[in-house]
């Protein structure tokens, strides 16, 4: 399974769509927020994906939520922009609210700074 995150976007639709494109062989597009509006065409574009969207502090009328919870091959992923849970400021709440969700991957957003690192059996990765 190949899964495409991408986050912060910010009305540069163009630039999903290239990623989209260029990560044609992807079986789910995860977005966590910051313009949706910018990845919300793509869902009825791409019908052989799964996409997994969340609002972010940008997404002025939030039309999804700021955090969920999916099962992505077999896994629960904790999926969130970042921003209500003050992730500029440290991954302590991230980390906290990934692990009584008990998921084993958190994606997270809002920082504009890629992070991918393995902490106490999680794996947290901001793209």
């Amino acid at each position: 399974m190949r899964i495409v995150v991408i986050s912060d976007s910010h009305g540069y639709g163009s630039i999903v769509d290239k990623i989209i494109r260029r990560e044609s062989e992807a079986d789910v597009i995860v977005f966590l927020g910051d313009v949706t509006g910018d990845i919300e065409d793509f869902t009825y574009e791409y019908t052989d994906k799964k996409f997994y969207i969340v609002s972010g502090n940008c997404d002025i009328f939030p039309s999804y939520p700021y955090t969920t919870v999916s099962q992505i091959g077999g896994v629960n992923v904790f999926i969130t922009h970042g921003h209500t849970l003050g992730v500029k400021h440290g991954l302590g709440g991230l980390i906290s609210a990934a692990k009584q969700s008990d998921c084993k991957i958190a994606l997270y957003g809002h920082t504009h700074v890629s992070n991918i690192k393995y902490e106490d059996g999680l794996y947290i990765v901001n793209p």
